[in-house]
């Protein structure tokens, strides 16, 4: 009988929305990801400290779910009450029903001026449900503490919704960088809100092993923490009973964690701490470098397997979800094709080459899997060499991994860089573009199409620590979200992009360091030879932001005509540039350096060619007086590229000139082969033939630190009268032994020649 009840009121809701005025129903329900179909009516619901909340048979943890996040900021402690089936004024009914098509994860919610009322399917329903009705809300219901003067008011609506697509997911990468087992929680709080199902946990890494494994301590004792240059020890692992604390509270959530327990490839803090399942045996150290090492678990060791059923069976033990994740990415084939184990391997299994030894590795790996009652996941490299029987494709290097994977008969995951890699920069994959994403490949039949799960978003943290994550992954999140949960409703971007606006202020109550929407603006700079200035225009690219400009070292006179803006530039200075919303920062602070010394537009002769790739516009570009940017990668203000020579410049003052120091800067990334040069020293010449060295600079070795780092090297002296001034850098011969692109031509960056 309730439920007829409940059918009456939805249809009063509905008469009431047909009769109402027509209304911007974008302006009044926000709800990200949309609903799938909602109309609005006349008329609000007051939530009251007198409210009850119902709830029916078994959905007694989404009510107090319910009460959780609402109690806070309302200060009206409310607890759930069991329902009778009688439909009370002044109520919000949870109630679980077997008469609706919504599915498992499907909802309906109707708000009218008496009561609300969710109904679903299963728990997962009534707990999304419980999601949009928290976004209708006044955006302060994400207080944390009790909110004076507002009104809860909801407007009355019925909303009927069901997501698209299965697996909802974002992959986590935990292994570059540590992340504290509550920033993960806080996390799985966050997909939730945003309707995601799905926590792809990355733990195993060339650069850490964050599990623990109780037969095999070494593995987080050891693998769990890289050493740098300066003895300096970075890392941290999360115990098993970590593991089961965040399982039981994703599943709280209803987010299924998955693990990914790489293999073959990346696992270089494994074999660093049991050196006997690779094919040379080590030593090896965990890597602190970021990108493919090549030593790799050895397919020809009875170890290896021995080793890796070991670490699943008690992966297993800690993780509910039908799927393990084995990687199976970027595994580099050398030290196989030059092992006698994996030779033999091959030839006792009759195999045609290395890519069949990797599909014999996974196949092996995933009969294991599978007795444990478990299927495996892994990224498109497992198609080359034949694909395992029952495994799910991610395909992450474009989508033609799904497209063959979909064809062979196999469950995918669609995840490619182009729209779906969150830790590229805005610049590259912007919110427009993910909202752009069609997870669905167009070559695919409907029949095929059935295999596409849905997708995730990809969170690599080789440059973003956990400080940064939120940057990342906000607002860009909320594009994918809609993507997976309303596809293939017509989606209209600008429609989208102002319900993020709105969205902002929920995300900033629930403590969301979001980043920003697009490139920010764009920044030019022409030198005034008449004035002896820097011309600077700045060129507003990202609407709803306010743009900081200033500079510590002079006044900045900005003029703004639209979204541009003016300013010079007449003395050496770093103008900072940042985006403000809502009174926060946004985004990272970026730095342009100018600098006017005794070298600037001088002539420069080079002993050794820069690299055509990096030429920072030619050879001016070593005394122009721009500094490089925080990338060596491109740009007008990119760096000046030597690839396994030295550097050494001759300036010409043009006239006998006072100096009192020289300096030169030089950008490292040690892990695109970028290194600081062993040594710079500097020498001074009256006449351009003689020159005396005034000065060396040894720099010790911070090969293994991967983060990206500028400096400048410089040496004083005491008011010498010089007009030729030469710097010499020795580079490295070659990339160390460690590095895992031993025996490469490493760079020196260059960027700008300085005389004071």
């Amino acid at each position: 009988m309730k439920k007829l009840f409940i059918l009456f009121f939805v249809l009063i809701n509905m008469l009431m929305s047909i009769i109402s005025l027509a209304q911007d129903v974008n302006n009044t329900i926000s709800i990200i990801p949309k609903p799938k179909s909602f109309v609005l009516s006349e008329g609000v619901f007051k939530l009251k400290p007198s409210t009850k909340i119902f709830y029916d048979q078994n959905s007694k943890r989404v009510a107090d779910y319910l009460t959780e996040v609402i109690n806070p900021a309302t200060g009206f402690n409310f607890e759930p009450q069991i329902w009778n089936g009688r439909v009370e004024t002044n109520s919000v009914i949870l109630s679980l029903t077997s008469a609706n098509n919504y599915g498992k994860e499907g909802y309906s919610l109707a708000i009218n001026p008496f009561n609300v009322i969710i109904e679903a399917n299963e728990l997962n329903g009534l707990f999304y449900g419980i999601q949009s009705l928290r976004q209708i809300f006044d955006a302060h219901i994400n207080s944390v503490a009790r909110v004076e003067g507002i009104d809860w008011e909801l407007p009355a609506v019925v909303i009927l919704d069901k997501p698209e697509f299965v697996w909802r997911g974002l992959n986590l990468d935990c292994c570059r960088h540590f992340m504290s087992k509550e920033f993960v929680k806080r996390y799985i709080d966050l997909l939730a809100y945003h309707k995601f199902n799905t926590l792809h946990w990355h733990l195993t890494e060339d650069q850490a092993w964050r599990i623990e494994i109780k037969k095999y301590p070494e593995l987080t004792n050891k693998g769990g923490y890289r050493i740098y240059d300066d003895g300096s020890k970075y890392g941290g692992f999360y115990t098993q009973e970590d593991i089961k604390e965040v399982v039981a509270y994703a599943e709280s959530r209803f987010v299924t964690v998955v693990p990914e327990i790489e293999m073959p490839g990346h696992s270089t803090a494994a074999i660093s701490c049991y050196p006997e399942i690779s094919c040379t045996g080590g030593p090896f150290e965990v890597g602190t470098l970021w990108g493919i090492y090549y030593d790799i678990y050895c397919a020809g060791n009875e170890k290896t397997f021995q080793f890796l059923e070991d670490v699943i069976s008690e992966v297993v033990d800690l993780f509910p979800s039908k799927y393990i994740h084995i990687g199976g990415d970027e595994a580099p084939k050398n030290r196989w094709k030059s092992c006698d184990k994996c030779q033999q391997r091959i030839k006792d299994e009759n195999l045609k080459d290395e890519h069949e030894l990797q599909s014999y590795f996974v196949k092996r790996m995933e009969k294991f899997i599978n007795s444990k009652g478990k299927q495996i996941i892994g990224w498109d490299e497992i198609l080359e060499g034949g694909l395992a029987p029952e495994a799910t494709v991610q395909s992450w290097r474009g989508v033609k991994g799904a497209i063959d994977a979909a064809k062979l008969g196999h469950d995918v995951i669609v995840s490619p860089t182009s729209h779906c890699y969150l830790d590229y920069l805005v610049d590259i994959t912007d919110l427009a573009k993910v909202y752009s994403f069609d997870p669905v490949p167009p070559e695919l039949s409907l029949d095929e199409r059935k295999h596409v799960l849905g997708s995730e978003g990809n969170m690599w943290a080789e440059y973003a620590p956990q400080e940064l994550i939120d940057d990342r992954l906000f607002p860009r999140m909320l594009a994918l979200s809609e993507v997976i949960w309303t596809y293939p409703t017509e989606r209209d971007f600008e429609s989208f992009r102002q319900r993020v606006q709105r969205h902002y202020a929920r995300l900033g109550l629930l403590g969301v360091k979001y980043g920003l929407e697009t490139k920010p603006f764009e920044f030019s700079a022409l030198f005034n030879a008449e004035k002896n200035v820097f011309d600077v225009k700045v060129n507003q690219l990202q609407n709803d932001i306010d743009l900081i400009i200033g500079s510590y070292e002079q006044e900045l006179l900005v003029n703004q005509n639209s979204n541009q803006f003016d300013f010079t530039v007449d003395k050496s200075s770093s103008v900072l540039i940042y985006g403000e919303k809502n009174n926060n920062k946004v985004g990272k602070t970026f730095k342009y350096g100018f600098t006017f010394n005794k070298a600037t537009r001088k002539k420069v002769i080079l002993t050794y060619p820069f690299s055509d790739k990096y030429s920072a516009g030619g050879i001016e570009a070593l005394t122009d007086g721009i500094r490089g940017s925080d990338s060596f990668r491109g740009g007008d203000r990119s760096w000046q590229g030597y690839q396994g020579t030295d550097f050494e410049a001759v300036v010409d003052l043009g006239d006998l000139t006072k100096v009192n120091k020289i300096a030169v800067g030089f950008f490292q990334a040690t892990s695109s082969w970028v290194v600081f040069p062993q040594s710079v020293e500097f020498y001074t010449s009256i006449n351009g033939v003689d020159y005396v060295s005034v000065g060396k600079v040894d720099i010790p070795s911070t090969l293994r630190n991967p983060d990206w780092t500028q400096n400048d090297f410089s040496f004083d002296i005491q008011n010498a009268d010089v007009r030729f001034v030469k710097i010499f850098a020795k580079n490295y011969d070659e990339l160390p032994k460690w590095h895992p692109e031993a025996g490469g031509k490493p760079w020196l960056m260059v960027d700008e020649i300085i005389v004071e």
